[in-house]
């Protein structure tokens, strides 16, 4: 069945948006999926309706989030074939388990689980105690953990190295949003970028590894570095934009804290 020309329209020209964004000239990105630069033209201007198979297979190559690949196809007059369910829905219990698994065996030290927009999905328990005392309006659903960690009233006056710790997050969601190009990670970004920076300090981010967190607690000042978990799969969106943040002591004091041992 043939396709009405505004559909393939619409889809072409968010496919040449996406090659946009990825830097990618018509020939790269014809050069990288093996077709010839002549059908890219014409798929991006309309003049061609592209195949479900062709909008995927572009749309891979061009590192295009599930979610977002989703609606390319609808643009294309298809129906989307990535599922998105709820992390609590029956089917995603094995998966919930397996998290819920990975949270508990990270104990004694900190790790959370984030959706796409950095809102909380699970925690564990050494999580908790790393929060007392912020105000009740940073801690109701959806709680942000950007926002909880860069806001003034939240963790921000209580990190040492704020300024070096805020120019990684900052970093970190300004690749997010090249990436995705999420209008909702847009206006975090701007809203994280208006709290109040250090005065009189300037930092760069030089290593995603090597930055610790150094945070005042009612111990001491407990020192962490963090990683990321991406947990990418081909058929489920929710699963794909879920995030596991693990972090680890930095230094002795911080191991003999969370251990419960005695300085």
């Amino acid at each position: 069945m043939t396709q009405p020309m505004a559909s393939a329209q619409g889809v072409g020209t968010l496919l040449r948006e996406w090659r946009q964004r990825r830097r990618l000239s018509q020939m790269d990105l014809a050069l990288e999926a093996d077709i010839s630069t002549r059908h890219l033209s014409f798929v991006e201007t309309g003049r061609s309706h592209p195949s479900r198979e062709m909008v995927l297979h572009l749309a891979t190559h061009l590192n295009v989030p599930l979610r977002e690949q989703n609606l390319l196809l609808t643009a294309a007059g298809y129906a989307p074939v990535f599922p998105e369910r709820s992390l609590q829905d029956p089917s995603l219990q094995a998966a919930r388990q397996a998290l819920d698994l990975i949270l508990q065996g990270h104990e004694p030290y900190p790790a959370l689980l984030v959706d796409r927009h950095w809102n909380l999905q699970a925690m564990n328990r050494a999580i908790p105690p790393l929060l007392e005392g912020l105000p009740e309006h940073l801690l109701q659903a959806p709680v942000n953990v950007l926002r909880l960690s860069l806001h003034p009233e939240g963790l921000a006056p209580g990190i040492e190295n704020l300024a070096e710790w805020r120019a990684h997050l900052l970093e970190r969601l300004k690749r997010q949003v090249d990436l995705t190009a999420d209008p909702v990670l847009m206006d975090l970004l701007a809203e994280l970028q208006a709290y109040p920076a250090p005065r009189g300090i300037r930092a760069q981010v030089t290593s995603d590894i090597a930055i610790p967190l150094r945070l005042r607690t009612s111990q001491g000042v407990l020192s962490f570095l963090s990683t990321t978990t991406v947990f990418g799969t081909p058929v489920e969106v929710t699963l794909s934009e879920l995030a596991l943040e693990t972090f680890f002591p930095a230094d002795a004091f911080t191991l003999q804290v969370l251990q419960g041992q005695t300085v």
